[in-house]
């Protein structure tokens, strides 16, 4: 087939390399910046048998009103995947927050080999050794889903956006929305029509699915810092205090059960400890930082962390260091995000970190408050890839 793939900076280079390597001609257009592939006019002038596009590009762009409609980028890899011998199981997860929190339990659970691909790196268990850092746009899960097959292992991908549909298990971690595409398409709309495609599909509290799916309160639930759970022939508790902090109640909710979904018993989140930047916590000398600098920040989670920061360092001065440093984050912290979250918290002292501001990175934010906060707390919020 001759194929147009629209968008090369957001995994579109690598979707057309596989297609290529799969025995297709295939043409690329960037989209955004015009910087390489072909021009807008050169595809406009040429005939195509198929074209693909990411599912936040905006509707009304000539090449799709000319070519289209598009099969999403999403619907794309998993084609290929599926013609690759899909690694088994095989999980995927997306969402607006809690999608890294959610592999990293899950993939803690998994027995023998495995990789996990997520927004703070692509590892290889069960050393956890990390192979490569890249974004979990759709197109990102190929060579991942490659090194799966070549180890005979498991697979859990996060994945921004929705899910290619190719998985045993698609996980959903939060029903949040937003407009996408130009302001002309809902995130979570995108998403759950990704999710319909799925085999089976695991929900948070908030949303529904007409069919093949499993709500996690159907299967857990929380009594201070114990969970119980149950389905099927699974049952049983596990404690951990991070069944406290909302930020990793429902993904561990989320991965127990979807353990439970595979026929895993997920007992062994009692030893689920945080991820850097989600709720991480360490002292230095008389003040305390808390880290939830990481791709999922938004207001809720900012707010958690201060409450999480007053609790341990029993009140006092509390600097936040907030702000977004990766604008490549699709899921952005906007200035209006930023303003709501300043106001809830309501820090004795404010770092404000991106483009414009005094602190061009999360590094720079924290240097900057640690000068300031001699004691107390200091609780960053940045939207980064970590």
């Amino acid at each position: 087939m001759h194929i147009l793939v629209l968008d090369t900076i957001h995994g579109g280079a690598e979707l057309a390399r596989a297609l290529r390597d799969s025995g297709h001609q295939v043409d690329e257009v960037d989209v955004y910046r015009k910087a390489g592939g072909i021009s807008v006019e050169e595809a406009l002038r040429r005939s195509y048998d198929l074209v693909t596009a990411p599912v936040h590009l905006d509707p009304t762009h000539p090449l799709l009103e000319r070519h289209g409609p598009a099969v999403s980028h999403h619907e794309m890899v998993g084609w290929i995947i599926r013609g690759r011998r899909t690694p088994h199981p095989f999980i995927e997860i997306t969402g607006s927050r809690g999608k890294t929190t959610t592999a990293h339990a899950l993939a803690s659970l998994m027995p023998g080999p495995g990789i996990l691909h997520t927004s703070t790196g692509t590892y290889r268990y069960p050393e956890r050794e990390c192979l490569w850092k890249r974004s979990i746009t759709p197109a990102s899960l190929i060579p991942a889903a490659r090194e799966a097959r070549r180890i005979g292992g498991w697979f859990i991908a996060e994945e921004s956006l929705g899910v290619t549909g190719a998985g045993d298990v698609a996980v959903l971690t939060s029903p949040d929305d937003y407009p996408i595409a130009a302001g002309k398409k809902s995130a979570i709309t995108e998403k759950c029509r990704l999710l319909s495609r799925a085999r089976n599909v695991v929900l948070p509290p908030g949303i529904t699915l007409p069919r093949r799916t499993v709500a996690i309160d159907d299967v857990v639930s929380f009594d201070g810092t114990t969970c119980r759970y149950a389905r099927g022939r699974i049952a049983g508790t596990f404690g951990n205090p991070l069944c406290l902090l909302t930020g990793y109640r429902t993904p561990l909710a989320l991965a127990a059960t979807t353990a439970c979904v595979l026929g895993i018993d997920p007992r062994l989140l009692r030893w689920f400890i945080a991820l850097p930047g989600r709720m991480a916590s360490r002292w230095e000398g008389d003040r305390v930082i808390v880290d939830n600098a990481n791709s999922g920040t938004n207001v809720e989670t900012t707010v958690e962390a201060a409450r999480y920061a007053r609790a341990l360092s029993g009140g006092g001065d509390l600097t936040l260091v907030i702000g977004e440093e990766a604008r490549a984050i699709c899921e952005g912290f906007s200035p209006e995000e930023i303003a709501r979250a300043v106001s809830a918290v309501g820090p004795t002292a404010t770092v404000y970190v991106g483009e414009g501001h005094e602190a061009a990175t999360l590094d720079e934010g924290l240097a900057r408050a640690q000068e300031i906060t001699p004691a107390g707390a200091i609780v960053l919020a940045v939207k980064t890839w970590r």
